[in-house]
């Protein structure tokens, strides 16, 4: 009689995919980032194929508690290539630790340009454009719309690249690091950029209500005449400052903001603005 083949069951992996979205970002740090919600993720699948062996219990977790960073929802992927890994090690195949941990190494990197460019990126400036077209005079439909639209279908696609990474096993490494891979991140990356301009010339707004007298009761709107020369002008400079800002000043987004306001109160009390 040979041994019983170690097989995980949809039960199973549900659980680790749901540990994973819930607590990925729940222990960050500068050292480990997600490596720990990615450990935790990985403690049901663990105790399925290692339950009767604590020593190999103890490895399994101290192999996913090494330095582990990417974009969650899309990096979901990684999860289950993993797990699909594990259990080939369970079963005796030649799957060691730093395979693991070199597909995870591998993987994190490219993943993480993708997600950042696809999700954070394109995905949710575009809803935030819609909604903020839908809440205009308060609708209350727009964030309702917003939290309701970017949370099914994140969860899905989550969901659906656990399982697929779990299904395709290592055949996924060349998906996501391949050239189309890379073809894809950089027209995410375009996209998103072409998204973010719309919004911040839909919805930013600056104007000034700056004049200049020419004699007599004539005079100059510079407003008028930047509009002129190039329309929404000064929107566009409250943009690229606040990139400037964030960017290359390494700002945090508070402090922006913080800023905003106190350019805001000073161009409306010397009635700039």
């Amino acid at each position: 009689m040979g041994e019983k083949v170690k097989k995980l069951d949809k039960s199973t992996l549900r659980k680790a995919w749901r540990s994973w979205y819930f607590g990925n970002l729940s222990s960050m740090s500068f050292e480990w980032l997600e490596s720990f919600g990615f450990a935790v993720s990985m403690i049901p699948v663990i105790k399925k194929l290692y339950g009767d062996n604590k020593e190999e219990e103890k490895k399994a977790l101290k192999r996913h508690s090494a330095f582990y960073n990417t974009e969650p929802q899309l990096g979901s992927v990684i999860n289950g290539i993993v797990c699909g890994l594990e259990e080939e090690k369970a079963n005796g195949k030649d799957v060691d630790d730093e395979v693991i941990n070199g597909i995870k190494i591998g993987l994190m990197g490219p993943l993480a340009g993708i997600g950042d460019a696809m999700i954070p990126g394109m995905y949710i400036p575009l809803l935030i454009s819609i909604a903020m077209g839908i809440a205009q005079g308060g609708n209350v439909l727009g964030p309702i719309f917003y939290i309701v639209t970017y949370l099914v279908t994140v969860t899905a696609l989550s969901y659906f690249v656990f399982m697929k990474g779990y299904k395709l096993g290592t055949k996924s490494v060349d998906l996501i690091v391949g050239e189309a891979a890379r073809r894809a991140r950089e027209s995410f990356n375009l996209l998103g950029s072409i998204v973010v301009g719309g919004v911040a010339a839909s919805y930013v707004n600056l104007a000034t209500t700056l004049k200049i007298p020419t004699g007599g009761s004539s005079e100059i709107d510079i407003m008028k005449v930047l509009d002129g020369i190039f329309p929404k002008i000064l929107p566009l400079l409250l943009v690229v400052f606040c990139w400037f800002l964030m960017a290359k000043k390494k700002m945090s987004p508070l402090k922006v903001m913080g800023i905003l306001v106190i350019l805001a109160a000073i161009g409306v009390g010397t009635k700039f603005l």
